[in-house]
């Protein structure tokens, strides 16, 4: 009996143990199925929230760029503003990444989709939003005009005006009189905006390492344009014949035979070597902020003459802007519109996306050959190189001078160099208004 008795005890401790299994095992089941379909849970953030697919998210480092495009940590998710970098955001399982897991950002609230892995690390990295340059230009000037007579300086303060010339490429905005709002620092310069062009690029004119209104600071040095002059070749940014001098300047005996060779891109001008040296040393490192397809027009269309060897020649460019006063910005002859090897258009000639100022451009700013404009923002107390071919014998190229713009002069003279690029269109303003003190500073 005693026997018997122990056994009966043992029996009921056993069915209260196993009753307690059970209980255990179906409450883990049920918290298990429960986990299963609960979709999504939410770590909530001092600003915005974190979504995420199952509670297998172990942790999210986030990064927001500054102006100078270097990349800080951030406990708070961007509200506005911003967008996700997908190509530098990521998540990672056991330190590999993991391509199957989405990252979506809209509204200051971060989704993970199809995460399945626990212990899964995820890294954040937000840009500020990439609106168009263009429109970060545009949209800050309150005057939009439209000029049809050139026969009139722009000498007066245009300050929150800008202008607008429609071609066979699109919608030109410009710069016109004496603008105080179209400043740019670029690579450690100040820079002036000559245009926004049809593709949305920036075309900008050098004016220093400081805010310098006037004085040769305004320039990178001077040069002859070439020292080579008795052939119309010697017009060009580019010829069709090498210089036969190297310094002080000569006539030269090698003469071109053809229109087709005088306009060859062959060789480099002399103001091309130094442009091209200038870019190297200053801009080689930010090359990939500066478009190489929008080019520079070095307009060699002829008025009368035959455009090669010695024999005199003028070029259409000079009765455009100091007789008949219709500049343009088209460029007639793609073999004269200067871009790089990449590029889609024009001649395909250029080694680096660097020029100069033509004299149509120095028309539409302002300038009426030969009256005084002083008070336009290309006005520099300097003479300096425009690309515009003039005349020839004695191959001449026009000039921008104290008054209007210089003409009959021989590519021998030495002259101021004002570079001019053109900004990419997809690049960014991170702070500025475009005025001297606060000018705008291209992100980097």
């Amino acid at each position: 009996m005693k026997f018997e008795t122990l056994k009966k005890s043992h029996l009921k401790r056993n069915i209260l143990i196993g009753l307690f299994v059970v209980a255990v095992i179906s409450a883990i089941i049920l918290n298990f199925t429960r986990a299963k379909y609960r979709v999504t849970q939410s770590i909530p953030l001092v600003n915005g929230t974190i979504n995420y697919s199952k509670a297998d998210l172990n942790l999210v480092a986030m990064y927001q760029a500054n102006e100078s495009g270097e990349y800080i940590s951030i406990d708070k998710v961007p509200d506005s503003g911003y967008d996700l970098n997908e190509e530098k955001s990521y998540c990672e399982v056991n330190g590999e990444k993991d391509n199957n897991i989405q990252i979506e950002y809209s509204s200051g609230s971060i989704n993970f989709l199809k995460m399945t892995t626990k212990g899964t690390k995820c890294y954040l990295y937000f840009d500020e939003n990439s609106i168009p340059v263009k429109e970060q230009i545009i949209k800050n000037y309150s005057t939009l005009l439209k000029r049809n007579d050139f026969n009139v300086l722009v000498t007066n303060i245009t300050t929150g005006t800008i202008y607008y010339e429609d071609t066979s490429k699109g919608r030109t905005y410009y710069f016109a009189g004496n603008p105080t709002d179209n400043w740019v620092k670029f690579a450690g310069f100040y820079w002036r905006i000559i245009r926004v062009n049809e593709d949305g690029t920036i075309r900008m004119i050098y004016q220093g390492t400081s805010a310098n209104i006037t004085g040769a600071a305004t320039q990178i040095g001077t040069s002859v344009f070439n020292y080579t002059y008795g052939d119309n070749t010697y017009v060009g940014y580019m010829m069709g014949l090498n210089n036969q001098c190297n310094s002080g300047n000569c006539e030269g005996t090698n003469k071109t035979t053809s229109y087709a060779q005088a306009t060859a891109n062959s060789y480099d001008s002399t103001i091309k070597q130094v442009l091209d040296t200038w870019f190297e040393n200053n801009l080689l490192n930010v090359s990939n902020k500066i478009d190489g397809n929008a080019g520079f027009c070095g307009d060699r269309t002829i008025s009368s003459g035959d455009g090669y060897g010695s024999n005199q020649t003028n070029y259409a460019v000079v009765s455009r802007v100091t007789r008949n006063r219709q500049p343009t910005f088209e460029c007639s002859n793609s073999n004269d519109l200067y871009t790089t090897k990449s590029s889609d258009q024009g001649n395909k000639s250029l080694k680096y996306p660097i020029g100069l100022i033509t004299a149509d451009e120095a028309v539409y700013a302002g300038r009426i050959w030969p009256q005084d404009n002083a008070n336009d923002y290309l006005q520099t107390g300097q003479l300096y190189w425009t690309m515009s071919p003039s005349s020839a014998t004695y191959a001449s190229v026009l000039h921008i001078g104290v008054i209007g713009i210089g003409g009959e002069n021989s590519v021998y003279h030495t002259w101021g160099v004002r570079p001019v690029i053109n900004l990419k269109a997809d690049v960014t303003i991170s702070s500025g208004d475009g005025t001297a003190s606060n000018p705008y500073v291209i992100a980097t």
